[in-house]
């Protein structure tokens, strides 16, 4: 009984050793990577000691002829965790596949040990730290896949292998130069080394690489090497987004294989050799942000593969080729933001591919060609900026038509036609544009009705026809327009009626119906609560503003001028209960009146008259005794301590002392008084220059300055006044001036041109309200960048409006005398547009405004030199050759082939607007606030 009882428990205890004992070293390697890796539980289920062959495994492969694994594949399956030592125990692994998880940590050196690794994918990963050099002595490695992780450093030297196909180390944080390429490089097809932040230009050795296809950098510096021309495999050549200036060599004509050409956004001039228009496979040629020139040569309508055209952002000029979409299947085509010039050419859809036709911001001339009405596969058509008109071919007596087909673009999301000189009606036909998104027929002499059928475009987002003739009414189905939901502008047309059917547009956020003839009570829009700004200016609206309305009241009252019959609806003696740019409350204007008898009309006629003979005679008595004081009563001395906050400021300032001036002026100097934490000060001393004191006409004009508000003016809080100077008494603001963050901070902070067109739309909003909002109108006349203050949100202020007239006309002996800065102060010293075109230019860059404007000795240059010097300054912005006059240049650069390059362009171009020779040549404040605007608006739509 003993013997077999003993042979049992023999037997169950040998179990469990057993089957570990059959478990083999690669079993052993993959069990030791998952205590470092997370394996999602159904995976790591598989992962078993029970299971004794890890060719079973979830993601393990084996050999046909042994058990050894030679695959590894968890490619997006959610692993996480580090890479183990452990792999490199995988001595006979030809594939690891890990990508597309949320690996993390380094590479681990062990992994040189796979000795017959061939193939190696860990992208889209979040491994760091540097590759290490064992890795690329693997002999057999041919495909290294690192892309989207973390990786730093330079690239390893050891990368020399003979036998490299396909090479991806894109989107790191790879440094340094670009060591690789050799006699060794021969069999390398792919190399794709963009998106990281290497140093210097492209290796002319890279030439040895004859069989490679594609080829993709960025970061790069320095000319394109001619040598690229003897890649003669290349199939993609991808420098998109470098630092790469000069010409493009003509020997890239050499690459006969090549199907995509990527140069856009680098530093790029001279024109587009000829070699390069007659590579035959061209299928994408994407060169734009450059500053490119010349013409397009007839060539470019021989490309039989070619798709997409992008060259927008240069300087190209004359015309467009005609024929160049007659032997191609071209999808898309965007050449604006150029010069050229003629007619837009015919059958441009002629394979019925094309789908985005950008022509915007050129010369271009005639009629909108009546084949792009017939191009069903568009959906994108910006024909905006240019001088289209003429007549067309089916209605030849009339000119600048919007042709009928239009409404043929079935599958158009984007229309835009703004800015040319279009007339006629819009066509009803657009309504079957049915996908419709966009629509822009702003700034043309569009007339006739909105047409009825409008409303059916219901997946409409954004409708602008601005600056049109349009006239009737709104029509009533506006209200099924629900999808508008970024911008709503049918400002400066003629239209009448009501606003009724727009009480339906609840996603709306901008409404802009200034500038026309319409009547009817706001009250019914104010359920619209997505609104973000509205302008009804100088239409006949009447009755209560909506309540929830009174915000876009108090941040701009010029959107509600021209509305005699609008008021405030609140109570009297309520907080916000006061007047706002003229608009009274409704309870004081509201007041009924009821009708008088005769008797009573007798009764005030006879006393009325009583009462005027009274009041002439007590004028013509203070008159007499005014003369007869006159000169004593001229001055307004104020004894100290007959105001707290007075002496309040003067207590924290020390009286004034040294240590609390922040800045000095054409004006005064200004202290900071800090009184507690919600109460900073700025405190302006007015130093008097004449003898006599300040006078009471002056104490006059400060108090009309103090009572304008507007969100884009310092607001004065106080003024004090004594025999020989005057303090003013401002909200101090955090950021200082626009002089000391362009100038001044050391280093300088970087401004993203969000803020930049942030400051410079704001100080045209605050002058446009001091031009056309205040009456009388105040003149500034000392715009600049000192006088530009920024808060903590950075939003623009502008300070000493309405000072610099006080004080040439209270403080100065002599009418003659010029108050500003030289290099700011207009010449005519009437409109401050030329000083805000000034700062515009300032803010595309960091140049100092007065730099190379004034003469040695001191005095104005003539405003066409400067109109002249400005206009150069454009054309080499443009072209990237500004000189680095200072270590702040770097911002000058800054906007060079980004995104933002093209708004940066137009606020230039309407900078130079500003500043010609001729004041009446000069845009209003007015137009250019509403310019920044629908730029504002235009490119948040692109973006």
């Amino acid at each position: 009984m003993r013997g077999p009882l003993f042979l049992f428990f023999f037997i169950l205890l040998s179990i469990p050793f057993t089957l570990v004992s059959t478990l083999s070293s690669d079993g052993y390697s993959l069990l030791s990577l998952s205590k470092n890796l997370t394996v999602p539980t159904p995976i790591l289920s598989t992962w078993t000691a029970s299971d004794p062959d890890p060719c079973n495994w979830t993601g393990v492969e084996c050999g046909s002829r042994h058990n050894y694994v030679v695959t590894l594949n968890l490619s997006g399956t959610g692993v996480s965790g580090t890479l183990g030592p452990d792999v490199g125990r995988l001595r006979f692994l030809r594939t690891l596949d890990l990508s597309t998880n949320n690996i993390s940590g380094s590479l681990p050196p062990e992994l040189g040990n796979c000795t017959r690794l061939s193939y190696l994918d860990l992208s889209s990963n979040s491994l760091s730290g540097k590759i290490p050099e064992a890795l690329f002595l693997i002999p057999v490695l041919d495909s290294v896949i690192l892309n989207n992780n973390l990786f730093n450093g330079p690239i390893p030297s050891s990368v020399r292998l003979k036998n490299l196909v396909y090479l991806d180390l894109s989107t790191n944080h790879f440094s340094g130069e670009i060591t690789y390429g050799s006699e060794n490089c021969t069999n390398l097809q792919y190399l794709d080394l963009s998106y990281n932040i290497f140093d210097g230009g492209i290796p002319s050795r890279l030439r040895n690489c004859t069989s490679m296809n594609t080829f993709a950098a960025n970061h790069l510096s320095g000319p394109i090497p001619p040598e690229i021309g003897k890649c003669s495999s290349l199939t993609e050549l991808l420098l998109k987004e470098n630092l790469l200036k000069g010409v493009i060599p003509a020997e890239l004509g050499s690459l006969r294989n090549l199907t995509k050409l990527w140069l856009y956004t680098n530093h790029l001039h001279g024109e587009i050799p000829i070699e390069v228009w007659k590579i035959p496979t061209l299928e994408e040629v994407f060169i734009y942000n450059n500053s490119l020139s010349g013409q397009l040569p007839v060539e470019i309508t021989e490309l039989r593969h070619l798709k997409n055209l992008s060259l927008f952002n240069n300087d190209f000029s004359g015309v467009v080729p005609r024929g160049l979409g007659l032997n191609s299947s071209i999808e898309e085509l965007d050449l604006s933001h150029n010069r050229f010039s003629g007619e837009i050419p015919p059958n441009l859809c002629f394979s019925k591919h094309l789908e985005r036709l950008i022509l915007a911001y050129n010369q271009l001339q005639g009629s909108i060609p009546l084949d792009i009405g017939q191009c069903s596969s568009l959906w994108r058509l910006r024909l905006d900026h240019n001088n289209l008109s003429g007549p067309l071919p089916h209605l030849l007596e009339n000119s600048g038509l919007i042709p009928l087909e239009i409404g043929n673009l079935v599958k158009l999301q984007v229309l835009d036609l703004s800015s040319n000189v279009l007339s006629g009606p819009l066509p009803p036909q657009i309504s079957q544009c049915a996908g419709l998104q966009k629509l822009d027929m702003g700034f043309n002499s569009i007339n006739g009705s909105i047409p009825l059928s409008l409303s059916k475009l219901t997946g409409l987002q954004y409708l602008v026809l601005q600056n049109n003739r349009f006239t009737g009414e709104i029509p009533p189905s506006f209200g099924d327009l629900k999808s508008l939901s970024i911008n709503l502008d049918l400002s400066n047309n003629k239209l009448i009626g009501g606003v009724s059917p727009l009480a339906l547009l609840n996603n709306l956020p901008r409404l802009d119906l200034s500038e026309n003839n319409l009547t009817d009570n706001l009250t019914k829009l104010g359920a619209l609560s997505s609104l973000t700004e509205v302008n009804i200016s100088y239409n006949h609206f009447m009755g209560p503003i909506p309540v929830s309305w009174i915000k876009f009241l108090r941040s701009s009252p010029s959107s509600f001028l021209g509305n005699s019959d609008i008021c405030i609806p609140c109570q009297e003696g309520e907080p916000n209960c006061t007047d706002v740019s003229n608009v009274s409350p409704c309870s004081r204007s509201s007041k009924k009146k009821g009708g008088l008898s005769k008797m009573k009309i007798v009764l005030v006629t006879v006393w009325s008259l009583v009462f005027c003979v009274l009041v002439f005679l007590v004028l013509g008595y203070l008159l007499l005794k005014r003369r007869r004081a006159a000169t004593k009563k001229d001055e307004v001395p104020l004894q100290e301590g007959s105001s707290f906050t007075l002496n309040q400021i003067m207590e924290v300032t020390d009286m004034l002392n040294e240590k609390y001036v922040i800045g000095r002026g054409a004006h005064g100097t200004v202290y900071k008084a800090y009184l507690s934490p919600d109460k900073i000060y700025a405190v302006k001393k007015l130093t008097c220059t004449r003898k006599k004191g300040l006078s009471m006409s002056m104490v006059r004009e400060i108090q009309t300055v103090g009572k304008i508000r507007h969100r884009n003016l310092v607001r004065l809080v106080d003024f004090w006044v004594r025999t020989d100077y005057g303090l003013i008494l401002y909200d101090y603001m955090e950021n200082g001036s626009l002089h000391d963050v362009l100038h001044e901070i050391n280093p300088p902070p970087i401004l993203l041109w969000e803020v930049r067109f942030k400051i410079a739309l704001g100080v045209a909003q605050g002058l446009k309200y001091l031009h056309h909002d205040c009456n009388p109108a105040i003149v500034h006349r000392d715009i600049k960048p000192k006088n530009i203050l920024l808060d903590l949100d950075m939003e623009p202020h502008i300070s000493d409006f309405g000072i610099a007239t006080l004080i040439d006309t209270s403080f100065s002996p002599l009418s003659s005398v010029i108050i500003g800065t030289i290099g700011y102060m207009s010449p005519d010293c009437v409109y401050d547009q030329e000083e805000q075109g000034i700062g515009c230019v300032q803010l595309r860059g960091s140049a100092s405004g007065t730099d190379n404007q004034i003469e040695s000795s001191g005095s104005f240059i003539s405003g066409e030199h400067r109109h002249r010097e400005l206009g150069e300054l454009q054309l080499k912005w443009r072209r990237g050759s500004l000189p680095r006059s200072n270590h702040r240049s770097g911002l000058i650069r800054e906007f060079m082939g980004s995104r933002d390059m093209e708004e940066v362009a137009k606020v230039l171009s309407l900078a130079l607007r500003c500043t010609a020779k001729e004041a009446g040549d000069r845009p209003s404040m007015r137009d250019v606030v509403k310019q920044l605007t629908d730029l504002k608006m235009r490119f948040s739509l692109q973006k």
